[in-house]
């Protein structure tokens, strides 16, 4: 007679279980990946769409490996205190304006040097080459991995006092900057009252007249509702608004090689596409920003502000490096 074997009943419902579970249990990300920032979750906001950008990328060459969370609008604190949470391993990414990193690497000042860059394609071409590879290497003393500079794109001045043609427009004019001293020392150059403040108190700051203006790029401007607390917006290009796309050390090393590859890639893949809807959605953008009430202009002669601010360079150069100010020179000449 054939032998039969039989379960006994506690292993039947283990094995009936473990089958049940094979069949219908739902897939789940292995990796959440928190990623924060400040600004809107608006569809034209450069933050938000570079965060967008990078989940899309990393799904595709990762799918289900990762589950990419949004944290827009300071849900997770201002940009310092994002910093902070990247650098202790709290939080796995920021996407972070590089005036704010360079308050914990002073190199960073660099970017910000008042109209260093003509265009975006050549800030696109110092940042992807030896000059940006530099500043991001730099944060792996602070417990950060650069993965690259999204475009926040050119800054602009908006104020409810006069419209900026030539410099002395700037005069007494009271600005929020960035709690970054080269903003300060850039407004000061040019005349201005610069108030360096938070992000997270600037709209009521303006709404009630306690600051003029400041200075940030059109998406910004837009995705901020900033055409209902000011009147002027003035097309200075002064600074080039670049992105930091960061990861906590700690989070890229707790990676495979495979998955540190992918991650890697997919920030490629999303500053190269969140610059090309950048560029895009401008020109629409300032059209709206007009249609809701702002006056926008141009200025007269950038080389008459850029006159006014060449001492900032000099002034910041020890700081930043002469060796690498003097690349980046040379790659914008």
């Amino acid at each position: 007679m054939r032998r039969i074997d039989v379960l006994t009943r506690p292993a039947l419902i283990a094995a009936a279980a473990a089958a049940l579970m094979a069949t219908t249990a739902p897939a789940w990300a292995e990796i959440t990946l928190k990623i924060g920032w400040t600004t809107s979750d608006g569809a034209e906001d450069p933050y938000a769409i570079t965060a967008r950008q990078f989940a899309q990328a990393l799904e595709e060459l990762a799918p289900g490996e990762f589950e990419v969370q949004y944290f827009p609008n300071r849900q997770l604190g201002d940009e310092k205190e994002m910093l902070e949470g990247l650098s202790f391993g709290t939080l796995e990414m920021g996407i972070i304006t590089n005036a704010v990193i360079a308050n914990i690497d002073p190199a960073f000042q660099l970017n910000d040097m008042p109209f260093l860059f003509t265009s975006e394609a050549q800030a696109h071409e110092v940042l992807d080459g030896p000059v940006g590879q530099q500043l991001l290497a730099r944060l792996a003393d602070h417990g950060i991995v650069g993965l690259g500079f999204a475009e926040g794109g050119f800054r602009h001045m908006i104020n409810n006092v006069r419209p900026v043609s030539v410099p002395a427009d700037v005069e007494g004019v009271k600005y929020r900057v960035m709690q970054n001293p080269v903003y300060v020392e850039m407004f000061g150059a040019l005349g201005g009252n610069a108030v360096p403040m938070a992000w997270g108190e600037v709209f009521t700051a303006v709404q009630q007249g306690t600051i003029d203006g400041l200075e940030i790029p059109v998406p910004v401007i837009a995705n901020n509702q900033y055409a209902e607390v000011t009147h002027y917006l003035s097309l200075t290009r002064h600074t080039y608004s670049a992105l930091g796309v960061l990861m906590s050390q700690q989070t890229y090393d707790g990676l495979t090689a495979e998955q540190q590859a992918a991650v890697q890639e997919a920030a490629h893949l999303a500053i190269t596409r969140e610059r090309e809807i950048n560029a895009t959605n401008i020109e629409t953008l300032l059209g709206q920003l007009q249609a809701a009430g702002m006056e926008v202009n141009e200025i007269e002669d950038p080389a008459a502000f850029r006159g006014l601010v060449t001492g900032v360079y000099e002034m910041f150069r020890e700081e930043i490096g002469s060796d690498l100010l003097d690349q980046a020179l040379a790659a914008v000449q």
